[in-house]
């Protein structure tokens, strides 16, 4: 019997091996183990399209997606030497804002596209041309076809694509709407920590993984972006698990 049973051994191992992906595409880590250990790879995979919203249409939840976004362009930058492409239908960046979460303007490609099927078309084209080491861009929008015809032109790349998703009204949700990206993230902000002095401490967000491939969706509270584009746990939930502010439980498709 145990002979038998040793004969299946090799099988089981082999059907194990098939059934566990391998992440065998380059990585960007966040540097957060409470974020990197969440995600299925340890990190964001780099040649796919990321895509993330505003938790409501308040301007404090669209500068704090818009500088998560930006810290994760500035990271990848920094490691690739490259620019980064900054792609939005609106005039309304505030780069010094941008330089504080470690994108200075010399080092981004401002487009102003028309509509958003002109934005579509020139991140596509830039990801071809492979000049940027990422691309930012800004859209409400997006078709299923041109989120997958974005994914893979990332992949094909190794190119991060970071799309920051607008809602068209009030009461929409953005992530209704199918897409193939690799994640999915709903960013706010939070309530920063209290200084012993008058002033204001350094800015936190609520971050929520809405979905990933190969893996679970989850929320936590991190510290905003620095000067390098880094997170940071905040320091009186360093000692244990980060701030849960709720578990999402659909995996990705």
């Amino acid at each position: 019997m145990s002979a038998a049973l040793d004969s299946f051994a090799p099988s089981i191992a082999h059907l194990r091996t098939i059934a566990t992906p391998a992440a065998d595409y380059r990585v960007m880590p966040f540097g957060v183990d409470a974020l990197d250990s969440r995600l299925g790879a340890g990190g964001l995979r780099a040649g796919a399209l990321h895509e993330a919203a505003a938790r409501s249409a308040s301007l404090v939840d669209d500068a704090a997606t818009t500088l998560f976004l930006a810290g994760i362009a500035a990271r990848e930058a920094a490691g690739a030497g490259g620019p980064v492409l900054w792609a939005s239908c609106r005039a309304d960046l505030y780069a010094p804002a941008l330089e504080q979460a470690g994108l200075p303007s010399a080092n981004v490609i401002y487009a102003q596209p028309r509509d958003d099927a002109a934005l579509l078309a020139v991140v596509e084209d830039a990801v071809r041309d492979g000049t940027p080491a990422a691309i930012v861009a800004e859209a409400s929008k997006v078709s299923m076809v041109a989120t997958r015809r974005l994914q893979l032109v990332a992949a094909d790349a190794d190119m991060p694509v970071l799309l920051l998703r607008r809602a068209r009204g009030l009461n929409q949700d953005v992530f209704a709407e199918p897409s193939a990206a690799w994640t999915r993230w709903r960013i706010g902000a939070a309530p920063s920590e209290r200084l012993d002095v008058a002033g204001v401490g350094r800015a936190r967000w609520s971050v929520e993984c809405v979905r990933q491939r190969g893996g679970e969706g989850f929320s936590l509270i991190v510290e905003g972006s620095d000067e390098t584009g880094r997170l940071a746990v905040p320091a009186e939930l360093g000692r244990g698990a980060v701030e849960t502010v709720g578990t999402v439980r659909s995996a990705a498709a």
